[in-house]
């Protein structure tokens, strides 16, 4: 796993108007701060056929509004980098942000994810950290010479069954993504939909449709992960991340913006949440 030497100011987490908004309140101060981000920003906001309710904005529709604030942060020299982060880890001195098998250290962090996207199965929200994972370069060797299966929603899930093929003594693949896949001999294809994650303080099986699947850890490629589960520790509110007033959460230096914050989901308040964050973010790097 590769590590990049410099330490950035703030990490921000997401690419919508909560996140845009944390970068640009960021370079204005003389920050540096990167933006991770998937291929498609905000695609709840895209979809949206007009914007009715933000102040200033009229005749625009939601890809219109993202695509010029994107860039508006390009412009500011802000990179933009599309990749979904894995894991981030509390350091002493701030935060390692691991995506795939590069890291960055950095002062603060900014979730700015909005609400996560797919279908949450019963068992896995209790089970994460428990035989339940997002990310198989984190915790591919807590499985060495076991079972597990990888519940591949995204094609990024054929990396980590060629990862966990060699480390683990047998996989079961659930492909559901499209296109053809060719895996290592002891990765056995399943067609069969999952419906539940089983165990008692630790993953015992994989519940399908028709029939259940004995197995040690069960890793989940989606497009989206819970902002919550990316960070250990970190308090929520049903699905939001718990904030008080200036977006910093129950972990030093580490903020939240925008839907992952909870209801109201608007443009006006990620947007606001964006700046208030980064604002004080740049305070608690000052102190």
């Amino acid at each position: 796993m590769s590590k990049e030497n410099s330490i950035l100011d703030i990490a921000i987490i997401g690419c919508g108007p909560a996140g845009l908004s944390a970068a640009l309140n960021a370079k204005a101060r003389k920050k540096e701060s990167i933006i991770f981000g998937n291929e498609v920003c905000s695609p709840k906001l895209q979809k949206a056929p007009h914007l009715h309710n933000y102040l200033g904005v009229v005749d625009i529709d939601g890809k219109e509004f993202q695509k010029r604030a994107e860039r508006q942060v390009t412009d500011a020299g802000i990179k933009i980098l599309r990749n979904k982060v894995d894991n981030i880890f509390q350091k002493e001195n701030g935060f390692e942000i691991v995506i795939k098998d590069q890291t960055y250290t950095s002062k603060t962090v900014i979730l700015a994810t909005g609400v996560a996207q797919g279908h949450v199965l019963p068992g896995e929200e209790d089970l994460v950290g428990k035989g339940v994972s997002y990310c198989g370069t984190c915790d591919a060797p807590l499985f060495s010479n076991k079972t597990v299966a990888i519940i591949a929603e995204e094609k990024e899930g054929i990396q980590e069954a060629e990862l966990l093929s060699d480390i683990c003594k047998k996989v079961y693949y659930l492909k559901e993504h499209e296109g053809e896949v060719s895996l290592a001999d002891n990765v056995e294809v399943i067609k069969e939909k999952p419906k539940a994650i089983l165990g008692n303080n630790k993953v015992t099986h994989l519940q399908l449709i028709n029939n259940r699947l004995e197995c040690d850890g069960i890793f989940i490629v989606r497009d989206t992960v819970p902002a919550s589960h990316l960070v250990q520790g970190l308090e929520t509110e049903g699905s939001a991340i718990k904030v008080n007033r200036d977006m910093s959460t129950n972990i030093k230096g580490l903020y939240a913006a925008g839907d992952i914050t909870g209801w109201p989901y608007q443009l006006g308040k990620a947007v606001g949440e964006g700046q208030i964050a980064a604002l004080n973010a740049i305070d608690y790097i000052s102190s």
